[in-house]
């Protein structure tokens, strides 16, 4: 018997997909094929197989762990293909080497010693003399990186912070809060790593050297005049009606992040922005962008939260993440896209009794000829014909993506929620081939077994409830795609032939297209073209 260690399988561009289920359990005998994971990514759910049957040995995943393409799931035990060799049992002798002779260790590349100590003082005020310390941002002890806030001193017009000039641990402080200061004073003493400081880290432990020497509660060497800085003007950063202020460093901070300090709530002493307060309202973002707060749009209203259990027996049923994430696309793409929806139907009493004649013949196929193959290849050839609607907007907003190739997506109701394979090429294809794939891709939809892949890249989106009925509705567009087209349930209608109204079987469909890309005429044509091959499928020949 042998071990082998199965993996994730190439997930098609998917990457840190969620396990949602685990299938078996160390000690179960699996069978070739059988599920052994369930993962979740952001458009599907997929289970994974067993390559081959054996024993599970050990498991390397739980449910709600986050794995990608290549990681182990489990450890099976599986028939080898002969004994493992046994360790002879007296082992070949081993000739130990002779010991090399020991080189001589390399000179330290450091001439100096490698820890050194720096007085760091306070800094250029402007002119501003006697300022008071309203705020020590260090203790002995603490390490901290350049440009982190040494002390926070306010003057008659601004309040500032003194930034480290380099990063080490506080040795000794030498200011406390309530103090006055001046330039030149002592604010503390760093312990710096020279042997990994860069140029200007050693050129101001070598300014300040001297310094440290002799430095008492108050000193000021006059080499230490490299040290940054600081313009009072330039230092005060004002919020909500001037009563709050950011040193340097929250500002680098918030620069960084792209965060404005004018949507931030100041919570240091004194109404100063500190650096937790940047990370935190960074946080509160992203977490209600992760909820789906944000969802409603930039401007928009929320809709009011209500406690229905005021009016009767509720029960909250935690939503999938795919139908979580169909609504934020949706949401997305109905708040970003200027949609138009055209109407119209298409005779398809002749299509229908072709197809019902070709009933054998797909039979002794084995498939089943449904309506939506004809759409999909009506659908490919008005593509063709009409290749405004074969686009996409560029993100730059500068260039239109014409594509040269035709992938269609058809809308599958799965019990996870609504899923949209793409079936591709469906212009290079047959019925018969149509046929077959959509029934496949179709059941791997309800199956979970669909793959990022299977879903990427449509150019064209048919969306059928004709099974469910109606006559009509607005699908809406599944961006970056510019057009989807809806069908509803076909019904005989009295049509008027010249002479006489006759009955005809006629199918509704809607359009629904992104006005930025598509204009009203191009829908036009578009439509035109679809209802005509539909309702003359030999058109498909010309």
């Amino acid at each position: 018997m042998t071990i082998e260690l199965i993996p994730v399988p190439d997930l098609g561009g998917a990457d840190k997909v969620e396990v949602i289920e685990v299938c078996v359990a160390v000690g179960d005998v699996v069978e070739e094929e059988q599920s052994l994971v369930v993962l979740e990514t952001d458009k599907a759910s997929m289970e994974i197989p067993c390559p081959s049957a054996g024993t599970i040995v050990a498991l390397k995943v739980n449910e709600g762990d986050t794995i990608g393409e290549g990681d182990i799931i489990v450890e099976l035990e599986v028939a080898g293909a002969g004994a493992v060799a046994e360790v002879a049992a007296e082992p070949e002798a081993v000739t130990e080497p002779e010991p090399a002779t020991e080189a001589p260790a390399a000179p330290s590349p450091v001439s100096k010693v490698a820890l050194s100590e720096l007085l760091v003082p306070v800094p250029d005020l402007g002119g501003s003399d006697s300022v008071e310390i309203i705020e020590v941002c260090v203790a002995v002890g603490d390490d901290i990186a350049e440009g982190d806030s040494l002390i926070v001193l306010e003057t008659d017009k601004a309040s500032m912070e003194i930034p480290a000039p380099v990063g080490g641990k506080v040795l000794d402080v030498k200011v406390a809060e309530g103090a006055k200061v001046s330039e030149g004073d002592a604010i503390v003493i760093l312990q710096v790593d020279v042997s990994a400081a860069s140029e200007r880290t050693e050129e101001v432990v070598s300014a300040s050297e001297s310094a440290v020497q002799e430095t008492s509660n108050k000193s000021a060497p006059a080499a230490t005049s490299e040290s940054p800085k600081v313009d009072p003007a330039s230092a005060q950063a004002t919020a909500k009606g001037d009563s709050a202020y950011a040193g340097p460093s929250v500002r680098k901070l918030a620069r960084q992040l792209g965060v404005d300090l004018s949507g931030v709530t100041a919570s240091g002493p004194r109404n100063r922005f500190t650096k937790d307060d940047v990370r935190n309202y960074v946080k509160q973002v992203v977490e209600d962008a992760t909820s789906g707060k944000l969802s409603s749009g930039a401007g928009i209203p929320k809709i009011p939260e209500v406690d229905f259990s005021r009016f009767g027996d509720i029960e909250l049923v935690k939503m999938t993440k795919i139908k979580k994430i169909t609504a934020e696309n949706m949401s997305r793409s109905w708040l970003n896209v200027p949609h138009v929806t055209q109407f119209d139907d298409a005779d398809i009493t002749e299509l229908e009794v072709f197809r019902k004649s070709m009933k054998a013949e797909a039979e002794k196929r084995g498939v089943k000829l449904t309506p939506l193959p004809f759409l999909l290849k009506a659908a490919a050839a008005a593509l063709r014909h009409e290749p405004t609607f074969n686009v996409s907007l560029h993100a730059d907003g500068e260039h239109m993506v014409q594509k040269n190739y035709v992938h269609i997506g058809i809308a599958v109701d799965t019990p996870a929620g609504l899923m949209v394979p793409v079936i591709r090429d469906v212009d290079k294809k047959g019925l018969w081939e149509l046929a077959e794939e959509t029934a496949t891709i179709a059941k791997k939809s309800r199956d979970g077994k669909l793959m990022p892949r299977d879903m990427q890249g449509g150019c064209f989106t048919i969306s059928s409830l004709g099974a469910m009925g109606g006559n009509g509705f607005t699908p809406i567009v599944n961006a970056p795609e510019v057009a989807i087209m809806g069908v509803s349930k076909a019904q005989m209608k009295p049509i008027w032939n010249g002479s006489d109204f006759e009955p005809r079987n006629m199918l509704p469909l809607s359009i629904s297209y992104d006005h930025r890309a598509v204009n009203g005429a191009d829908a036009g044509r578009f439509f035109t073209y679809l209802v005509a091959v539909i309702g003359d499928i030999r058109r498909l020949l010309l």
